[in-house]
């Protein structure tokens, strides 16, 4: 079964996982405060919401997320 998310009220969904900002957010390379902005209104932007929702929906894994960040930080 796919998960529902919302990406209006995302705050609304992350609460109902039990999870705080830091854990929440930083699974796709965002902060604490850039996801607090995002559920204080401010627009998420399409590549963010993207992986919100892949990851989200299950079609993305944390271990893809982590492999993708290691790619692709700077050495």
């Amino acid at each position: 079964m796919t998960k529902k998310i919302d990406l209006k009220n995302v705050l609304a969904y992350r609460k109902s996982q039990g999870i705080n900002q830091s854990a929440f957010w930083s699974r796709i390379g965002v902060t604490q405060s850039g996801g607090s902005r995002y559920e204080n209104g401010r627009a998420i932007p399409k590549p963010a919401a993207m992986l919100l929702w892949l990851r989200e929906t299950g079609r993305l894994t944390d271990k893809d997320l982590a492999d993708a960040k290691k790619a692709t930080s700077k050495k």
